[in-house]
């Protein structure tokens, strides 16, 4: 399944931006897969960021977003969500979603960059 993910952007400290996922075809099995969000800062390896699993919709978080950052999906609309508040500059990375659980997760799409600068 190949995943297109959307709504970064440049944006102050302290700002928000929601970001959004979706496959590039309509895929009937969305619901039954656990998704992620993983960020790749410049100079960076890959970060985990945030898991929701596909059947309880239990969540977990990187404690270095945790409190801050909220995921959330709607099978029906085929989408995921990662809803972003209190961004610092260290938060700067390209965004990518991702099939799967945690660090286990495979990411298939071009990500979207966000920006965190004054």
């Amino acid at each position: 399944v190949q995943l297109v993910e959307s709504g970064g952007g440049v944006v102050q400290p302290g700002g928000s931006l929601r970001l959004s996922c979706a496959p590039r075809r309509f895929a009937s099995d969305f619901g039954n897969y656990d998704m992620s969000w993983i960020r790749q800062a410049p100079g960076k390896g890959p970060e985990w960021v945030s898991s929701i699993n596909s059947v309880e919709g239990n969540t977990y978080y990187n404690d270095s977003v945790k409190g801050r950052f909220t995921i959330s999906r709607d099978n029906a609309k085929n989408t995921l969500y990662l809803q972003m508040n209190s961004l610092a500059p260290e938060d700067t990375a390209v965004y990518y979603c991702a099939i799967g659980f945690k660090e286990l997760a495979k990411t298939s799409g071009p990500g979207t960059q966000v920006t965190v600068t004054s």
